[in-house]
């Protein structure tokens, strides 16, 4: 696509500082950035509507400007890649092919809040996403673009690869936090919020990889020039969509914000369903969103017309179904992710989460009641809206949705036991 910037998939290894310089104009945006005010260069993220890609979608030029100009503690900039929703796997691809670009990212906005300190928590499981990453800090300190008195502009900063523990509860940010401070991974109550009182009490920025590679670009080319890549009027720039499930040609795409309905990004980046079977169901936004029918599909694939609808955009990951999958498997096995991955901090969701995937698992053991599926609807309003961080809603978003859509295919099992007619 024309609008493609930075992602070639050409072999398994990270770009080398060399080639991000000569070929990718690296550091040219950290430059710049470092002639302007903090002021300005928050101006130039704010005019171009980019939002955070990693799930929230909260414009990232205002979280940047609610962090105070004056702290007495020291001000932090965290890179958010525990990319752990399920269904999600482009930060991935972003840290392997071009960490210098997640780095000068990080520099960018650390210079803007005034923050001279660095932290990327990464997934666990990502080892050699994190060597790669730990590869290119080091070729970036040798160059002179980390550590004191950066390209001689008497502007210092720090940068550590932090590596999570496979907690799926340390995506959402304040979990993040604790577990970088060497605690227990779990939300806090908010407010505060980390713009007053993040990392280690300071205040603190948190964006997404994804989020954070957009900033050089910016930078380089001006607020409204990525401000009208994007076709919506909130949404400026491009997203990076991971598609998996039943199709033909699953992996990372970018598109323009805005751009293209869900079933064209099936069909045509997709390359339609695999085997040539109908569309049963699709997961617009990883694991965590409400799922949407076969006819639900003619929607603009960002974050307003999605929510009009009831899911949302999330990470954009897409998960495609095909016609002779079974939904109410599908759905045991994500309440089940979020049962095992709750930290347990609040009752609806730790009770709520058991209790929805234990009747489930009852379901689809034969042993079902006509009572179950209001029971899970029960439940789940019981948990949505009433836990300190979204994944209860997370948990409770898929179950009612699937219910509510796919009601015969649980119907099908509570009337015929283990012998419903129903494909595994």
């Amino acid at each position: 696509m024309s609008e493609t910037l930075y992602i070639q998939h050409f072999n398994e290894q990270a770009r080398p500082l060399s080639y991000y310089l000569e070929k990718m104009a690296g550091y040219s945006a950290l430059k710049k950035a470092l002639g302007m005010s903090a002021d300005d260069i928050i101006t130039e993220v704010k005019k171009s509507n980019l939002r955070g890609r990693g799930g929230a979608g909260f414009p990232t030029g205002m979280k940047w400007g609610f962090i105070p100009k004056q702290s007495s503690k020291p001000k932090y900039v965290v890179c958010n890649a525990d990319e752990s929703e399920p269904g999600t796997f482009k930060d991935r691809d972003l840290m392997r092919y071009t960490p210098h670009l997640l780095i000068e990212g990080m520099l960018i906005a650390g210079h803007a809040i005034g923050s001279s300190i660095g932290y990327i928590y990464i997934r666990g499981e990502y080892t050699r996403e994190a060597k790669l990453l730990n590869a290119a800090i080091e070729e970036a300190y040798k160059a002179g673009y980390l550590g004191k008195n950066i390209l001689g502009s008497g502007f210092n900063f720090d940068l550590t690869v932090h590596r999570g523990a496979g907690a799926y509860i340390c995506g959402e940010e304040t979990g993040l936090l604790n577990s970088l401070e060497g605690r227990r991974g779990e939300p806090r109550v908010k407010p505060p919020f980390p713009a007053q009182a993040g990392a280690f009490g300071g205040p603190t920025v948190v964006n997404n990889v994804e989020t954070l590679t957009n900033i050089p670009f910016i930078l380089n080319n001006g607020g409204d020039w990525f401000a009208k890549l994007g076709k919506l009027e909130k949404s400026g720039g491009t997203r990076l969509i991971s598609i998996s499930g039943h199709v033909k040609k699953p992996g990372v795409y970018e598109i323009a914000a805005g751009s293209m309905t869900i079933r064209q990004i099936i069909d045509q980046l997709g390359g339609g369903i695999l085997g040539d079977k109908k569309l049963k169901a699709v997961i617009p936004g990883g694991s965590s969103a409400p799922v949407l029918t076969a006819d639900e599909i003619d929607v603009v694939y960002d974050i307003e017309p999605l929510m009009k609808i009831g899911t949302m955009m999330g990470s954009a990951a897409m998960m495609v179904v095909s016609e002779d999958y079974c939904v109410v498997r599908l759905i045991q096995r994500i309440t089940k992710f979020y049962e095992h991955e709750s930290c347990g901090q609040c009752t609806p969701c730790r009770e709520g989460c058991k209790w929805m995937e234990d009747v489930i698992h009852r379901i689809l053991e034969g042993h079902g009641r006509e009572q179950d599926l209001n029971l899970l609807l029960n439940i789940a309003d019981n948990i949505s809206g009433k836990t300190l961080c979204a994944l209860g809603d997370a948990a409770a978003g898929p179950v009612t949705s699937f219910v509510k859509k796919f009601r015969a295919d649980f119907e099908a099992y509570i009337r015929s036991g283990k012998n419903a007619q129903v494909h595994h």
